[in-house]
């Protein structure tokens, strides 16, 4: 902007009908009589300021004959109404796509899903949302489930994860590690040690093994509560089933061991690290400075 515009403003009631007068003209390219391409349609929703009127132009450019809307239209309108926090809009447009039977993908829904949980802060709709998609001819990925279930534990809404745990088999949803390690933070998180245990004999049973993420978890809860021996009894576990330890595994019994003032041990497995080929980062000697 140059000094001339700086010093004489634009006043208020020139940018409003220079808006509005932009706004006519975007929604003015719906009435020609011309056929319109999709991304003609796109650019008009793109170019539209006032949000408010992003369900009328719609409502616009559905009743024309040559336009069919697409999954690329609700995503930028969805995108647009949900910036300007206009929920209520977003539920009528998903509304009127469950009753023109419209088929949506999941990167939809799990975009769709963020914005709930994310921006709205309403977990309970995200969770309906997840629900909801076989409604749409979608079924969940593994990715967009484990999204929910993550979301869902870190705002401790302990109470409803396993509710959307035991909807898997019903959602079509194959769960992995990743799953299960979300379950295994939430479970420690809420306390429920013992219920996060009986997770690693589950695992198999669902065709997934657990990984070092999955140990340094129950780790993190043993050490927090000064249970340091029951941390390295996992460790050991761990080893027998040949999982690699890495440096957050380490980190953490270092940790554990530092503040039961066992710094003797504490060095001692610092030097069984390194010579594992464990690389030691920042937190580590951060801990044992």
């Amino acid at each position: 902007m140059s000094r001339a515009l700086a010093r004489h403003p634009v006043p208020p009631f020139l940018k409003l009908r220079s808006t509005v007068c932009d706004d006519g003209y975007w929604m003015g390219r719906l009435d020609h009589k011309d056929w319109l391409a999709p991304n003609e349609v796109l650019k008009v929703f793109v170019n539209i300021r006032d949000t408010s009127l992003i369900n009328s132009v719609f409502k616009k450019a559905c009743s024309r004959r040559d336009y069919k809307p697409s999954e690329a239209l609700y995503s930028l309108m969805i995108d647009r109404l949900a910036c300007a926090r206009r929920f209520s809009d977003v539920e009528e447009l998903l509304s009127k796509a469950r009753t023109e039977k419209l088929r949506f993908s999941d990167e939809f829904f799990y975009r769709l899903i963020k914005m709930y949980g994310n921006v709205a802060e309403h977990p309970q709709k995200a969770m309906d949302t997840l629900f909801a998609m076989p409604g749409y001819n979608c079924w969940p990925s593994t990715k967009t489930f484990n999204y929910v279930l993550h979301m869902l534990v870190c705002k401790r809404q302990y109470e409803v994860v396993h509710e959307v745990y035991s909807s898997a088999p019903r959602l079509g949803v194959t769960l992995d590690t990743c799953s299960f390690n979300i379950l295994v933070k939430g479970l420690c998180q809420y306390g429920k040690f013992d219920e996060a245990i009986s997770l690693l004999h589950e695992m198999p049973k669902q065709g997934c093994q657990p990984n070092a993420t999955t140990y340094s978890t129950f780790m993190h809860f043993l050490c927090q509560r000064s249970q340091v021996d029951k941390a390295f009894e996992l460790f050991e576990r761990m080893r027998k089933q040949d999982i690699a330890a890495d440096t957050v595994v380490y980190n953490i019994l270092i940790s554990g061991l530092c503040r039961d003032e066992r710094v003797t041990e504490a060095f001692d497995l610092f030097k069984s690290m390194t010579s594992e080929g464990c690389c030691p980062n920042s937190g580590t000697y951060q801990t044992l400075d």
